[in-house]
């Protein structure tokens, strides 16, 4: 079925775009860009990763006058998030964002930016780490790349936070929720610790599954919550911030090696450029976002307290060892390396 979805996929692709995309000289007259690049992402055209996406494309066409071209595919337009890692593997699209959710049995080393409790409350922090930990631009990059995947830059959509038909207060009051979670075995781990029911659901159908209560509840940043209407379908929501919703900013490897050296200076150039925009895209989005749900809903808003989070991050621990145990190699250089980057930042910021 995957691949039957991906040849389907390469079809559509083919019908959507001319010849002379995938970083090769166009066929299209005197006055065509020279290079026409598809960039895929895994959200609707409203999203933060669509904000992001059409602000590296006004990047990069204004550093190249012109010569280069970008061609956005929104998640739906040639399959769902995981086909458009696999198109990116194989070089039937050239840049793509990629979240380690998605991608956890493609790149099972990725599934260390799920854990929860891993990541800094404070978001100053985690944009230092994602900008220049060692752990995930050395290890984990080379993971990303051994499955033809080039990540050029790490950045998050920002706090994830639970919707439930329950109140989530403690660990227990998880306890046989159908919880829908992103297809990766790490996040489905994380809460059945939890004692839940974690059930993976495309996040396309999220909201028709919570209407005729298939599952009960989900976890997205707020951007998405309020985007998606799912506060419409919840009785709760917890300011949980358990986890990030982290992603990547990734090209096909032998696309990027192949380029000219003043194109891979213009994409490496605006991929820089991206890093403070990247954040300061999510932390709007998501704060006007909380803001029209408590204007336009009735939904109970309550957050954890400092009590309540450590009985959750007691609660997940043992994951940690599972993500070493399970995905193995350089699991475990990637996680305490990653950790302890984290604890030196969070000590240097007092």
């Amino acid at each position: 079925m995957r691949k039957l979805a991906l040849l389907m996929s390469i079809s559509i692709l083919l019908l959507l775009t001319a010849c002379g995309s995938g970083g090769a000289e166009t066929t299209r007259g005197k006055d065509a860009p020279e290079y026409v690049f598809r960039f895929a992402h895994e959200e609707s055209p409203d999203s933060v990763q669509n904000t992001y996406v059409e602000e590296f494309k006004k990047i990069i066409e204004e550093k190249s006058d012109g010569n280069i071209k970008i061609e956005i595919y929104p998640v739906g337009q040639l399959g769902n998030a995981t086909t458009q890692a696999e198109l990116l593997q194989i070089g039937a699209i050239d840049f793509a964002v990629i979240s380690p959710g998605n991608i956890g049995t493609i790149v099972p080393e990725s599934q260390v930016m799920l854990l929860h409790f891993l990541f800094s409350d404070d978001m100053e922090i985690n944009k230092q780490i994602m900008n220049n930990s060692e752990a995930l631009y050395g290890p984990l990059a080379d993971a990303f790349e051994e499955k033809k995947i080039k990540v050029l830059s790490y950045w998050t959509e920002g706090f994830n936070q639970w919707t439930t038909q329950s109140k989530i207060e403690q660990p227990e009051d998880f306890s046989g929720v159908k919880f829908r979670t992103m297809p990766s075995p790490l996040i489905v781990s994380s809460y059945e610790q939890y004692g839940a029911n974690p059930t993976p659901v495309p996040y396309e159908q999220v909201y028709s599954g919570l209407q005729l209560n298939m599952i009960e509840g989900q976890t997205n940043p707020m951007f998405a919550i309020e985007q998606m209407k799912f506060y419409e379908v919840q009785q709760y929501l917890t300011m949980s911030k358990h986890s990030l919703y982290t992603t990547t900013t990734a090209v096909n490897p032998d696309l990027y090696e192949g380029l000219p050296e003043n194109v891979r200076k213009m994409i490496d150039e605006t991929v820089a450029e991206m890093k403070e925009k990247a954040f300061a895209i999510q932390e709007e989005t998501n704060k006007q976002a909380l803001e029209q749900v408590e204007k336009n809903s009735d939904i109970e808003i309550t957050e954890l307290t400092d009590e309540q989070r450590q009985a959750f991050r007691e609660a997940s621990k043992p994951v940690r060892q599972q993500y070493i145990d399970q995905v193995g190699g350089d699991a475990e250089e990637i996680i305490t390396k990653l950790e302890k980057e984290i604890e030196e930042a969070e000590k240097n910021s007092k």
